[in-house]
Parts: C-alpha cells; structure tokens; sequence
C-alpha cells in the first residue's frame, strides 16, 4: 500500500476520539489536546481525504455519513493496532519457548501431550513450528526440536529419544484373515496405504519387505500420502495397512483406533532426536523442557 493513501495517525486518533464523543472539546481533554488543536487536525484530515467528516453548529457537532462510516473502520484499526501493540509488548516480556519437529512426531505424539508440557512450563509461551522442511522445522527461531533421523544436525547437540522400529498398523475392522498363517501372503495382497515422502530416510512398503526378504511384487499398493499423520488416519478409517513407528502410533493402538496384526517389525539405524542449539544447552527453560521429555520416554534427567 502507498504511503500517500494513509492519512497521518495523529489526525486519526482525534477523529475517532471526537467521532465517538461527539464533542471537539470532550475529544481534547481526553487526548489532552485543546479544542483547537482538535478542530485543527479534523480539518486536516478532511483536507486530506477531501472529505467533510463533521457538521460543525454552535453548540455541537455531528457525523456526516462519510463521516459515520470512516469511524467504524478507524475505530477497529486504532483497537487492533492498541492490541497487537500490548501483545508484542507482552511477548517481549514473557519467557518463549520456540519448538521444532516434523509434522508426525508433532500430530502423532506432542500434541496430545501440550497439557503436560504446559504444566511443567506454566510460565512460558510454547511455539510450535511443525514441518517437513528443515529450513522451517530448523529455522534460526527454533530453540529446540525434535527431528526423525540419524543424529547429525550441524549447530545442534543431538540426544536420541527413541530408536526407529515400524511395523504394520490397521484398524480393527479391516479384514485380517490369513494374516496369522501366512503374514507375508497376506501382506502382498493386503490394500497397503504408502508414505509418499520426498525425505530419502522414511522407510516405505518395498524397503520394509526388502528388510524382510520379501521381493515380490505388491498386490496393491496403489495408495500413496504425502503427508504421514493422513496416512494414519487413512488406516485409522479402515482404509488398508499402514506402517507404524513406535512411539507415534502407540496412543492410537492403546485406544483401540489401530492394531497391529502381525507380530513382525523392523528396526533401522535412524530414530528421534532431541535437538538443541549449541549455544543454548545450559539455557534453564530448555532443559526444563528436555528432562520433561525425556521423563516421557522413561529416562533420568540430566543435570541443569
């Protein structure tokens, strides 16, 4: 927007005050302005806009229905900006806590669990910045995160959380038969829902039956997300088998919403990570918030 379609704030400020007042003088001992210098910005301001605002008497002044209309949208504006201001002012002065992690991890796992966090961080202002993109889930405003992968982040102290171990996920009302006698027969001709994936270290079908010297062909395998909570809850609709990761798929198994039907899985190299800023590793919300973490996976806190 060009500079010279807004009209100065001073100018603004004293026609929202005489506008809601209906009174130059009223308008002034509340801004601490004389009348005069009221009646002065008014007329500024409808030199600017060209535009006669008021309709000034002897005794008092009234809107014109220019007027009328222009003090509906001058007064949102001035308590929007009155309250963006106290909440930047605000945030300025409250503790944050800036969290990165990819989109399953924070879907499957975290979100469920901001009450407790909160708890143990009452006084702090969370963020959460999930995505599959490093350049978000990372970016330099990210104090702590947690990441799938194989633990080196340049410029971040990496503490495993779990190792990575998948195995097949379904509802409780797809149809399971055969898979107790044959599990691998059953896989290939399973509805097999794939984590479409540009990151090169999530496993998917062909490289989880390769684990298991499976190579045959799939069946079907002709249903592909991008997105890996919206493959879970594809599974969660009944909508074929999945693959589980550990940790982020077992609230929904302890809930009855997905079962595992074979009693096979696949542990790799990889898993989560707690990732912290090198620079930020003594910063006492930080590890107020990793020893919380790592409570939740049944470890020992580290000393602050």
């Amino acid at each position: 927007m060009g500079k010279k379609r807004l009209p100065p704030l001073d100018p603004l400020i004293a026609f929202e005050a005489a506008a809601r007042l209906l009174s130059f003088t009223r308008a002034g001992e509340e801004l601490h302005l004389s009348q005069a210098a009221i009646s002065q910005q008014i007329r500024s301001l409808e030199d600017s806009l060209q535009v006669k605002l008021f309709t000034r008497s002897h005794r008092a002044v009234q809107l014109t229905n220019e007027g009328r209309e222009y003090q509906h949208t001058v007064t949102a504006i001035l308590k929007q900006l009155a309250g963006a201001t106290m909440d930047i002012q605000n945030v300025e002065f409250t503790p944050q806590l800036v969290i990165g992690s990819d989109q399953s991890f924070a879907s499957q796992w975290l979100s469920p669990r901001i009450q407790s966090l909160r708890q143990q961080l009452p006084e702090v202002a969370l963020r959460l910045i999930a995505s599959d993109d490093y350049d978000e889930s990372l970016s330099v405003e990210v104090q702590v995160a947690v990441m799938h992968g194989d633990g080196n982040w340049p410029g971040f102290h990496a503490l495993k959380l779990f190792d990575e171990e998948v195995f097949p996920v379904c509802s409780p009302d797809y149809d399971q038969s055969g898979a107790a006698d044959d599990w691998a027969g059953w896989l290939l001709q399973a509805q097999l829902i794939d984590l479409a994936d540009s990151h090169w270290n999530w496993i998917n079908w062909r490289l989880w039956l390769s684990g298991h010297d499976i190579d045959e062909p799939l069946g079907n395998r002709n249903l592909q997300i991008n997105s890996y909570p919206l493959v879970i809850e594809a599974a969660c609709a009944g909508h074929g088998v999945a693959l589980g990761w550990r940790y982020l798929v077992d609230d929904l198994i302890d809930q009855g919403r997905l079962l595992r039907p074979l009693n096979v899985s696949m542990k790799t190299e990889f898993g989560y990570y707690l990732l912290c800023r090198d620079n930020l590793q003594q910063d006492e919300i930080v590890n107020r918030f990793r020893n919380w973490l790592l409570r939740q996976f049944g470890a020992s806190d580290i000393a602050q």
